[in-house]
C-alpha cells in the first residue's frame, strides 16, 4: 500500500467518534435547513404532517433517526478500511511462505559454491571485522561496492546477538535474501499494482445504464407536471444510489482480490528472485531489484503531483530517498529504472521536464561510458560487434518472445498468463479509448447544468481514497444526510468543473500505452540479449552486461501491472456489456409508457430497478469468475514450476560437498584441508592461493585470513595487493616475490596449493591470470631456491596439495 493509502486508512479507522460527531453536525445542519424551508412555504400537505414537522423542528425523533442512519453507515466504512490491509497481509504472508518453501535447506550450513558468492560472504565478514565504517570500501583494494545487502546481513547478526543467538554469515545471508525476496519485493509489487488500479478505477464504467436512464428521465420529464416530476426525481436517484453501491462494492472487492494475488504472482516466476540466487549469485543487484517497485511507484506519484501541482515537495522527497536507497543497493539499477520510466516520462510530464529528464539520461550515459573506458582497459571498445565475444544465444526468437509473454512461467500457468495478458491489454485499450471518447464528448455546460446525484456513476473518485473505497457515494454523510439543495448545486458545479479539467488527461489511456510500451522495451532488451548477436544487440544490452539473469528480472515489473489492469478492464467490459443488454428493453419500455401519458407516473423506477438487478448480477458473477481465474493461475503456478525447481536443484548441487570431480570448488576433502590449514596457520597469518580452487571459502568457513577471497583482481589500483602478488609470482624472480609478499603483514605469509581450477569456473574470463598459482614447475623452482618452504603435505587428499611458507625474515 502506498503512503497516501496508509494515511487515509488510518485516519478513517482510528477515530470513529470524530466521524460520528461530524455526521451529527451535518444532520443537524440539514434538519435546520429543512425547518427554514418548511417555515417559508405557504402550506403543507397532509403527508408532510407531524413526522416532517418533528424533523424540521429538530425534534428528538428526527435527530435520532438521522444519527442512526449515519452511524449504521460508519460501520461498513471501517470494514472497508481494514479489508485492503487484511488482503495485503495475507498476500505478502503467502508470498513469504512460498519463498521459504522453495529455499534450499542445504545452504544454511554450507556456502553457495559459485562465482560471486565468496565475494558477498567476504563483504559481510569484513563488516564484522571492521564495523560499518568498511561499508564504503568493501573491496580488498578498498574501492566501493554497493553495501546495502551486506549491511542488512551484518545487522541481522548483531540483532541476533542481542537476543543471545549466534548467527553465522551464511544464516544472515540467507535470512536477508528471504526477507528481500519474500517480503520487500512482493510488497513493492503490491504497491505498484495498486497504484495503477487506483488510477484505473478513478472513474466508474463509462456506459453505466443508471446514469443514462437518469439523464434520459431528466430530459423527458422537464415538461411534465411538477409534482409528478418531483416524485420521479426522488425515486431515480435513490435507485441509482443503490445500483452504484452494488457496482462499487463489486469493484472494491475485485481490487482487493487482485491485490491478494499480486504478491503471490510476484514470486511465482523464475525471473525474480530465484534466478539471481542461482546466477552467481547476483545478490546486490537482486536486492536492488526487490526495492525498485517502491521507487517506480514513488516516481509515478511524483508525476501525479506535478500534474496536479500539489504535494510536489512531499513526493519529490520520497522519490529522492527511495532513489538513494536503490543506488546504495546497486547503482546499475538506474538503467532498469530509466528503461521502464521512459514511456511514462513522455506521456505524463510537461515538455520542459521531458527535455530535462532526457538530458539527465544522456549525461548519465556519458558518465557511464567514461567510467567503463577508464576502469576496464580493452582494445575492443571501438568495435561493438566484438563486445561480449564469448556470449552465445540461449533461445531462438519464438522462445524469447514467449518467455516475455508468460513472465517466465511454465506449462499451463504460462499459457493462462499469456492469454490473460494479451486479452487484458486489448480490453484495457478498448475501455480506455471508449472512456476517453466519452469524456471528450461531454461539455462542461451540460455537466454543470444537469443535477446529478452525489452517488452518480460518473463522479470521479480521488486516487488516494479509491483503494479503500471511501468515495462520495460510499460516504455516510453523502447518502444519509444530504446537504441543502443550493449548497449541493454549487458544489456539484464546482466539482464538475474540476472533474472536467482532470479527466481531460485521459489517465487510463496513457497508463495503458505507457505500460505496454515499457513491456515492449523490456522484451526488446531481453530478445537482444538471449537471441540476437551483433553490434546493435551488444549496445542495447551492454548496461546489463548482456546477462540474461539481470534482464529477465525486469519482466515482472511491467508484466504484472499490465496483467492487473487488463483483468480489471476485462471484468469491466463484461459487466458493462451485460448491464447494457438489459438497458435497451428497459429504456424502450419506459419510452412507450411515457408517450401514452403526459405524466410519467413511476415507470422510471421500474426501468431503473430492472437495470439494477441485471447489473448487480453481472457485477458479482464477473467478480466470481475473475476470482476463479486468478486463483487458478496463482495456484497452478506453484504446482507446475519446473524452472524454479531446476534453479533450486542447481543451488543444492552447488552447495553439496559430494562432488565427483575432486577439483571442484568445495568438496569434503577440501573442507578437511582448509580446516587443517587454518588450525596450523591461525587466523592472523596471510594465506595466498589460486582463488579458483575453492580456497577463498576458508575466509568465511574458518575465519582464515585469505589475501584475496574473491576472483576478479584488479592490477590497475595501487592498493590491490593480490594483483601485485600475482604479477610477482608469475615473474619467476624470487627477490621480486619476497619483496612483494613479505611486507604485506607483520604475521607470517603462506602459500596453499589445492590442484587445478574448478570446472564450474571455466567460463570466468580472467582465469588465465591465476595459472601461475598452480604451475607445478614454477612452484618447484621456488621451493628449490628457498622462496617457499613446505610445512604441510596434503597429498593424501589430492595430488600436489600442500602448504608452503614464504621465506621471509620474520
Amino acid at each position: 500500500m502506498t503512503s497516501e493509502q496508509i494515511m487515509n486508512t488510518g485516519s478513517m479507522s482510528g477515530d470513529c467518534g470524530s466521524a460520528q460527531a461530524r455526521a451529527r453536525t451535518h444532520v443537524q445542519a440539514y434538519v435546520q435547513t429543512q425547518a427554514r424551508q418548511n417555515g417559508s412555504s405557504k402550506d403543507g400537505s397532509a403527508t408532510n404532517g407531524p413526522a416532517r414537522n418533528d424533523s424540521a423542528k429538530g425534534g428528538p425523533s428526527g435527530r435520532k433517526h438521522g444519527l442512526q442512519r449515519c452511524h449504521a453507515m460508519l460501520r461498513p466504512v471501517s470494514l472497508r478500511a481494514l479489508l485492503p490491509w487484511l488482503m495485503s497481509i495475507i498476500g505478502i504472508a503467502s508470498a513469504l511462505c512460498l519463498v521459504i518453501a522453495w529455499f534450499p535447506s542445504t545452504v544454511w550450513n554450507t556456502p553457495i559454491v559459485s562465482s560471486d558468492a565468496p565475494a558477498h560472504y567476504y563483504f559481510i565478514r569484513r563488516l564484522l571485522d571492521e564495523g560499518l565504517g568498511a561499508a564504503l570500501h568493501l573491496w580488498p583494494h578498498d574501492s566501493f561496492y554497493p553495501p546495502l545487502f551486506h549491511i542488512c546481513a551484518y545487522l541481522v547478526i548483531k540483532i541476533a546477538v542481542l537476543f543471545g543467538v549466534q548467527c553465522s554469515i551464511y544464516e544472515a545471508f540467507n535470512i536477508t535474501w528471504i526477507i528481500a525476496s519474500g517480503v520487500i519485493f512482493p510488497a513493492g509489487m503490491l504497491v505498484l499494482c495498486r497504484y495503477f488500479l487506483q488510477r484505473w478505477n478513478r472513474g466508474n464504467p463509462i456506459s453505466n445504464p443508471i446514469s443514462r436512464i437518469s439523464q434520459a428521465l431528466s430530459t423527458s420529464e422537464s415538461s411534465s407536471v411538477s409534482e409528478s416530476s418531483n416524485i420521479s426525481n426522488q425515486q431515480v436517484p435513490s435507485a441509482g444510489n443503490r445500483q452504484y453501491h452494488a457496482a462499487s462494492d463489486a469493484t472494491f472487492v475485485l481490487q482487493n482480490l487482485i491485490g491478494l494475488f499480486v504478491p503471490v504472482l510476484a514470486v511465482s516466476s523464475v525471473c525474480h528472485p530465484y534466478g539471481l540466487l542461482n546466477a552467481g549469485p547476483l545478490i546486490a543487484f537482486g536486492f536492488a531489484m526487490s526495492l525498485l517497485p517502491f521507487l517506480i511507484a514513488a516516481t509515478l506519484r511524483l508525476f501525479d503531483a506535478i500534474a496536479a501541482r500539489e504535494h510536489i515537495a512531499k513526493w519529490l522527497a520520497i522519490t529522492a530517498v527511495a532513489g538513494v536507497v536503490c543506488l546504495v543497493a546497486h547503482p546499475r539499477i538506474a538503467f532498469t529504472y530509466a528503461l521502464i520510466l521512459v514511456p511514462f516520462i513522455v506521456l505524463r510530464l510537461p515538455w520542459k521536464l521531458i527535455l530535462g529528464a532526457f538530458i539527465a539520461m544522456c549525461v548519465g550515459a556519458v558518465a557511464f561510458v567514461a567510467l567503463m573506458l577508464t576502469s576496464f582497459k580493452s582494445d575492443r571498445w571501438a568495435n561493438p560487434d566484438s563486445w561480449f565475444h564469448s556470449h552465445q544465444p540461449s533461445k531462438n526468437l519464438w522462445e524469447s518472445i514467449s518467455f516475455c509473454l508468460t513472465d517466465g512461467l511454465d506449462g499451463f500457468p504460462a499459457i493462462l498468463f499469456a492469454l490473460l495478458l494479451i486479452a487484458g491489454t486489448a480490453a484495457a485499450f478498448v475501455c480506455a479509448s471508449r472512456h476517453a471518447a466519452a469524456r471528450a464528448s461531454d461539455s462542461f455546460s451540460s455537466a454543470a447544468s444537469t443535477v446529478v446525484p452525489v452517488a452518480s456513476a460518473d463522479v470521479d473518485v480521488d486516487a488516494s481514497t479509491s483503494d479503500i473505497a471511501v468515495s462520495a457515494a460510499d460516504s455516510p454523510v453523502s447518502v444519509s444526510c444530504p446537504p441543502p439543495a443550493s449548497h449541493s448545486n454549487a458544489t456539484d458545479a464546482a466539482s464538475a468543473s474540476s472533474e472536467s479539467s482532470r479527466l481531460r488527461r485521459n489517465d487510463r489511456l496513457r497508463d495503458v500505452i505507457a505500460l505496454t510500451a515499457a513491456f515492449l522495451l523490456v522484451a526488446l532488451v531481453y530478445v537482444c540479449t538471449v537471441t540476437l548477436v551483433g553490434a546493435l544487440p551488444n549496445i542495447i544490452s551492454a548496461p546489463w552486461y548482456r546477462d540474461e539473469n539481470r534482464i529477465m528480472t525486469m519482466l515482472p515489473l511491467v508484466a504484472l501491472p499490465l496483467l492487473v489492469i487488463g483483468i480489471n478492464a476485462l471484468a469491466e467490459c463484461v459487466s458493462a456489456c451485460a448491464a447494457s443488454a438489459s438497458f435497451a428493453p428497459s429504456a424502450s419500455s419506459f419510452s412507450t409508457k411515457n408517450s401514452a401519458s403526459s405524466v410519467p407516473s413511476l415507470s422510471s423506477a421500474s426501468a431503473v430497478s430492472s437495470v439494477k438487478n441485471a447489473s448487480f448480477a453481472s457485477n458479482w458473477i464477473v467478480l466470481i469468475a475473475v476470482f476463479l481465474v486468478i486463483a487458478i493461475l496463482a495456484v497452478s503456478a506453484q504446482i507446475v514450476c519446473p524452472s524454479r525447481s531446476a534453479a533450486r536443484d542447481t543451488i543444492i548441487a552447488h552447495s553439496s560437498l559430494n562432488q565427483s570431480d575432486p577439483n571442484e570448488q568445495l568438496t569434503e576433502q577440501k573442507i578437511a584441508v582448509l580446516r587443517k590449514v587454518t588450525k596450523r596457520t591461525g587466523t592472523q597469518a596471510t594465506i595466498i592461493s589460486d582463488p579458483l580452487n575453492g580456497s577463498m571459502y576458508a575466509e568465511t568457513l574458518f575465519n582464515a585470513n585469505m589475501l584475496y577471497p574473491i576472483i576478479n583482481a584488479r592490477t590497475d589500483v595501487p592498493s590491490a595487493p593480490f594483483g601485485k602478488v600475482e604479477t610477482a609470482f608469475a615473474s619467476g624472480d624470487a627477490q621480486q616475490v619476497l619483496g612483494t609478499v613479505c611486507p604485506l603483514t607483520d604475521a607470517p605469509e603462506y602459500f596453499l596449493t589445492m590442484g587445478d581450477q574448478a570446472q564450474s569456473l571455466q567460463s570466468f574470463p580472467y582465469r588465465a591470470q591465476y595459472d601461475s598459482f598452480h604451475n607445478e614447475e614454477l612452484i618447484d623452482a621456488y621451493v628449490d631456491g628457498g622462496t617457499l618452504v613446505k610445512v604441510a603435505d596434503y597429498s593424501q587428499y589430492g595430488q600436489g596439495w600442500a602448504l608452503y611458507r614464504f621465506g621471509c625474515a620474520d
